[in-house]
C-alpha cells in the first residue's frame, strides 16, 4: 500500500474539515455558504485522494456515508438510561392537570418548561466515542433496540464526527427522530409508483420501513434528516435542558428551531395552539407539542412512573376532519385471511394530503353508524395518521341509499368467507389466496417455523413477483428453477445453492414447527405444540372433530373451529398433501414420541456457548421434549447460558433443576 505524502495527509485533512464545516452550515445553520457543484467538487477531491492513498481513509470521513455490506439480522443495542416513552394528553384541561402534579411535586419550587415540536418519525439514540459516531439504535421497547449504525451513517444531517466538542461532550449519547420532509416522501413514492413499486402510506411509514432495511445502500437512497432534542451526558455540567439544546446545536447537530421557555401553563397552550393551526406550513408532519421541565434537577425529583417520566407530556393536537362523499364500500383482504371493509370516498384533501380511501374497521362499525354509500360522512386522521369514517350527516342523505349488506365471497380468491362465533371479523382460509400469499411464505420460513435461512421478505416477494412461488408448497419444487435463480440480480450460484439447501434442511423440522408454519389462524407456536403431543401426525389432527378438540386443555372454541375451517378448505388439504410428497414431516416421529426427552419441559435462558437459541430448541424437541417460554412450576428444567436474567433467579426459588448446555447434550445422549 503506497504511503501518502506530507502533502496529501494535509489536503485530505483539510477536505474533510471543510465538508464537515458545509455539512454544519447546511443541515444545521440553513446558512449554505457553496453551491452544490461546489460541494461536490471538494467531495470528489476527497475521495480520489482516499483512492490513490487507502491509509488516508478514516471511518469519520465524510465519504464513509454509505459504509458497511449488507447484515442478516440487527444486534441488539442496550440503552442506558433507558429511553421512556410519553403520556399523552389531548385536551387543556389534561395539561393543566399535568401542571398542577408537577408543582405540587416541586413546592415551593416553581417549574419552568420547554416546548417542543412532537416530530412524526421514529426515536433513534447516537452514541458518540471522543468525538465520533460509533453507534446508532432504533428506540425498540425502550430498553433495548436495534443497532442501525450504518444505516444511521446515510443521512447527510448526522455528524460522523462532532464539532470542538470540548471538556466533557466527546463522549456522549443523544437521542431524537428520523423523519422525512414531505416533498422528498411525495417525490420517492411517485418514483416508486412509476416503478411499479409498492407506495408508503406516509412520511413515518417510509422512515421506519427504511431504518430496517439491511442494505445500507438502499437507505441512503432514501430522503431521511434527523432532528436531536436530548443530551444524555451528566459530565457535561449541563443544568438545563434548554441550555442543553443550545449546546447539542453548537457541536454539529440540527435541533429543530421552534421551541420555546415557558414560564406558565397559558404560555405552553399558546405555543400548542399556534403550531396546531399551522403545522401544515411546515416542510414535516408534527402531531403534537411536548412539554418538559427544563431544570434537571427539577427531572430527578420528579422521577418516572411506570415508563414515562413525571416531568414531560405530550400535548396531542385534535385529529383532523373533513367531509366527504362515501362512493363505494369493498373489501380488503389482509396478510392472515382477514376480509375488512374499506370506504372509497371522493378524494378529499386532509391534513396535507388528499384521501380516498378509509378503514371500516368491521361490519359491525358500518351497522352501527348505518353508513350508506352515497352518504355525506366525516372523515378524520386517526392520530393524524391513518383515515377512518366517524360518523354521517343523515339530513344530506340520499332517498335512494339501501343499508350495506356483507359478501360472502372473497374479493380475490372467490373462496367463502366466515365470522367466527364472537369475532368482529370476517375471514378467507384458503391458504393459496392472493393477497395472502406472501405473507403466508413469509411466515412459513420464519426462524420459529420452518427456519428456512436467507428466505426473507425481500427474496419472498421476488420470488412470487417471478411467478416462481404461488405457496409454501412451491419451495420444495424450487429445484427446477435453479438456472433461473442464479441469474438473477445480486443472486449467483452460491445464493441460489444455499437457499435450496435451507429449504431441503427445513423438511427435517418437527411436527409441532410444521404446524405452526401452516399458519392456522388461532395456532401459534404454542398451541401447535399442544395438538402435536395429542394427535401425532397430520392425519389424526384433520379427523378430530371440533368437540374432540376442545377436550384438549387449552384448546377453546375458536380454536377448534379455526383447525376444522382451515382442513375444510380444499386448497389446504392440496397443499399439505404436496408437503407430504416433498417429504415435509408432518407426524410426530417414533423416535420424538420415545425420545430421551420425552415428557419434559425445559426452558432457554441466556446464551449458550456453542448452540443459538433456536439450535437448542430444535434439539430438544426432536428428542421429544418441550420448550417453553415462561417459568413455572411444571418447567421440568431450565437450561442456561452467559447473561441469564430473572428467569433463572425465578428457577432458582422454585427449586427448579439448572442445567448447563453440555447437561443438555448429555441427557440427549
Amino acid at each position: 500500500m503506497a504511503q501518502p505524502p506530507q502533502h496529501s495527509i494535509q489536503r485530505a485533512e483539510r477536505l474533510r474539515r471543510e465538508i464537515r464545516e458545509h455539512d454544519y452550515r447546511y443541515y444545521v445553520l440553513a446558512e449554505p455558504a457553496i453551491s452544490d457543484v461546489q460541494y461536490d467538487a471538494l467531495m470528489r477531491d476527497l475521495q480520489e485522494l482516499e483512492r490513490r492513498y487507502p491509509a488516508l481513509l478514516t471511518p469519520d470521513s465524510p465519504t464513509q456515508r454509505v459504509g458497511g455490506t449488507p447484515t442478516k439480522e440487527f444486534a441488539t443495542a442496550t440503552h442506558t438510561p433507558p429511553m421512556l416513552s410519553l403520556a399523552n394528553s389531548y385536551s387543556e384541561e389534561e395539561i393543566r392537570d399535568f401542571d398542577r402534579r408537577v408543582r405540587s411535586l416541586l413546592a415551593p419550587d416553581a417549574p419552568v418548561y420547554v416546548a417542543e415540536l412532537k416530530i412524526d418519525g421514529v426515536a433513534i439514540a447516537l452514541q458518540y466515542r471522543n468525538g465520533v459516531f460509533r453507534r446508532g439504535a432504533t428506540r425498540g421497547d425502550g430498553t433495548r433496540g436495534d443497532d442501525i449504525t450504518n444505516n444511521l451513517k446515510t443521512i447527510r444531517s448526522l455528524p460522523l464526527c462532532l464539532r470542538n466538542p470540548g471538556t466533557g461532550l466527546a463522549t456522549v449519547e443523544v437521542r431524537g427522530e428520523a423523519f422525512m420532509h414531505k416533498s422528498d416522501f411525495n417525490t420517492m413514492n411517485a418514483q416508486r409508483a412509476t416503478g411499479g413499486e409498492k407506495t408508503f402510506i406516509n412520511p413515518r411509514n417510509a422512515t421506519a420501513g427504511t431504518l430496517k432495511l439491511q442494505d445500507p445502500r438502499l437507505v441512503s437512497d432514501r430522503p431521511i434528516d434527523i432532528f436531536v432534542y436530548a443530551l444524555e451526558a451528566p459530565q457535561a455540567g449541563v443544568r438545563r435542558h434548554y441550555e442543553s439544546l443550545q449546546t447539542l446545536k453548537s457541536i454539529g447537530f440540527p435541533v429543530n428551531p421552534h421551541h420555546r421557555l415557558c414560564h406558565t401553563i397559558d404560555d405552553i397552550l399558546d405555543f400548542w395552539k399556534h403550531w396546531q393551526e399551522h403545522r401544515d406550513s411546515l416542510p414535516y408532519e408534527i402531531d403534537g407539542v411536548v412539554v418538559k421541565v427544563d431544570d434537571l434537577r427539577q427531572r430527578d425529583r420528579l422521577g418516572t412512573i411506570a415508563k414515562s417520566p413525571r416531568w414531560a407530556i405530550a400535548f396531542k393536537f385534535s385529529s383532523r376532519k373533513a367531509e366527504t362523499i362515501l362512493t363505494g364500500i369493498t373489501l380488503q383482504v389482509g396478510r392472515v385471511g382477514t376480509v375488512t371493509p374499506v370506504a372509497e370516498l371522493a378524494p378529499v384533501f386532509l391534513g396535507g394530503t388528499t384521501v380516498s380511501r378509509a378503514t371500516l374497521h368491521n361490519v359491525d362499525y358500518i351497522r352501527t353508524l348505518d353508513l350508506r354509500v352515497g352518504d355525506t360522512v366525516t372523515v378524520e386522521k386517526g392520530g393524524d395518521v391513518i383515515p377512518k369514517v366517524t360518523g354521517v350527516l343523515e339530513s344530506k342523505r340520499p332517498r335512494s341509499t339501501r343499508p350495506f349488506l356483507m359478501p360472502d365471497r372473497c374479493p380475490e380468491c372467490r373462496s367463502a368467507i366466515h365470522r367466527p362465533e364472537g369475532e368482529a371479523s370476517y375471514y378467507c382460509d384458503n391458504a393459496e389466496c392472493p393477497a395472502q400469499i406472501r405473507a403466508r411464505i413469509e411466515h412459513f420460513a420464519h426462524r420459529g417455523a420452518m427456519d428456512i435461512e436467507g428466505l426473507g421478505e425481500a427474496v419472498v416477494e421476488q420470488l412470487v413477483g417471478l411467478n416462481l412461488v404461488a405457496n409454501y408448497a412451491d419451495l420444495y419444487t424450487l429445484d427446477k428453477h435453479r438456472a433461473t435463480l442464479v441469474a438473477l440480480e445480486r443472486w449467483g450460484e452460491k445464493s441460489a445453492h444455499n437457499l435450496l439447501e435451507a429449504i431441503e434442511w427445513s423438511k427435517r423440522q418437527p411436527f409441532p414447527r410444521v404446524l405452526f408454519a401452516l399458519g392456522i389462524r388461532h395456532v401459534g407456536a404454542g398451541v401447535a405444540r399442544v395438538l402435536a403431543d395429542h394427535f401425532r401426525s397430520i392425519e389424526e389432527l384433520h379427523k378430530a372433530p371440533p368437540d374432540e378438540l376442545q377436550t384438549i386443555p387449552t384448546i377453546g372454541p375458536a380454536i377448534a373451529e379455526s383447525v376444522s375451517l382451515f382442513f375444510a378448505e380444499k386448497h389446504n388439504r392440496d397443499l399439505i398433501k404436496r408437503l407430504q410428497d416433498a417429504g415435509v414431516n408432518l407426524a410426530v416421529a417414533a423416535e420424538a414420541r420415545r425420545g430421551k426427552l420425552a415428557g419434559k419441559t425445559f426452558v432457554l435462558t441466556g446464551t449458550l456457548p456453542t448452540y443459538s437459541r433456536e439450535e437448542a430448541k430444535a434439539i430438544i424437541e426432536n428428542a421429544g421434549g418441550v420448550v417453553a417460554s415462561g417459568i413455572s412450576k411444571q418447567v421440568d428444567y431450565v437450561v442456561v447460558g452467559e447473561d441469564a436474567g430473572s428467569k433463572l433467579a425465578k428457577a432458582r426459588t422454585l427449586g427448579i433443576p439448572i442445567l448447563a448446555e453440555d447437561d443438555l447434550m448429555k441427557m440427549v445422549r
